[in-house]
């Protein structure tokens, strides 16, 4: 296609949508709502996966080693556990350091257990895969000098369970919405060439090729799509840079953790603005192919 060609493509694309402009008022509008809905709750939802890894991440297993184990007893124990197969990290905390602890949790009545410390030893470990804290805990619970290994057993998996069916309905729900917003966007679309195929006859009856009709309304389509996503992207920026300012100095140290601003909104904007662009070019596409059949 000559550039001279491509030119009056775009110099009519753009001039169509002032002749028609209150059907690019509707179809902008379509646009607008239905992504500023979907890029909403695209927000929510991957913030509140952001959540559910956090408390996956937080799993550990507690290994308690024997009191009566000396420390070198206590050393080729973490060493065997740091070579187990799933295992990520493991932390080491004094029986000193636990009974620490438990006078912190429990209250002062506890001092009086540091003249014999009845505590062991223990090792935090956090599985590599958290779904697999189960077998790495039943791995490490067969190895000598183990008084007891605590890992949550029977709730941990009903957690993951909670956690797995969480993240499928919010992907259902998210591909829903989108599906939603095409239906919609991209009738809206249509109603809007509908209206100009008498235009589109005309060409084809004075010998216009089915590329040189169908490229402008394409455009045509383009435009819309990045017209309707400038204002939910503008929107969703600004309100998630307020929301972030105002709530990640107060959510230091939770568990819940916003996902950091940047590269976040960018992501969330790239995302929003191919969608806008390709139901815009989906629904030019798809409305033209009907009148193009003269």
């Amino acid at each position: 296609m000559k550039a001279r060609t491509l030119g009056r493509h775009f110099r009519e694309s753009l001039k169509s949508l002032g002749r028609n402009s209150w059907m690019t008022f509707a179809s902008v509008s379509a646009v607008t709502v239905t992504l500023l809905l979907v890029g909403v709750f695209i927000v929510i939802m991957m913030n509140l996966n952001q959540l559910a890894d956090n408390i996956e991440n937080d799993v550990e297993i507690k290994v308690i080693t024997d009191p009566a184990a000396d420390i070198e007893q206590v050393k080729q124990l973490e060493n065997e556990v740091r070579e187990t197969p799933g295992v990520a990290t493991v932390i080491y905390s004094s029986r000193d350091a636990e009974l620490d602890k438990m006078i912190s949790s429990f209250g002062d009545e506890l001092n009086l257990y540091k003249q014999s410390n009845p505590l062991g030893d223990a090792l935090y470990v956090k599985a590599v895969n958290p779904h697999e804290t189960a077998e790495v805990a039943e791995e490490i619970s067969t190895y000598d000098n183990i008084y007891q290994v605590v890992y949550g057993e029977g709730k941990i998996e009903k957690l993951f369970n909670v956690l797995t069916m969480s993240r499928n309905i919010g992907l259902a729900l998210i591909l829903a919405l989108l599906f939603t917003a095409m239906f919609l966007i991209s009738n809206t679309i249509r109603l809007t060439i509908v209206a100009r195929g008498r235009e589109i006859e005309i060409m084809k009856l004075v010998g216009a090729t089915n590329s040189f009709v169908r490229i402008p309304f394409v455009l045509e389509g383009i435009w819309l799509g990045v017209l309707g996503s400038l204002i939910p992207m503008g929107v969703i920026s600004f309100a998630y840079y307020e929301l972030y300012s105002q709530w990640e100095p107060k959510l230091q140290n939770e568990l819940f953790q916003l996902l950091n601003a940047t590269p976040f909104i960018f992501q969330v904007n790239a995302l929003l603005l191919f969608m806008g662009v390709f139901i815009g070019v989906w629904g030019s596409f798809m409305s033209v192919r009907k009148f193009l059949r003269v």
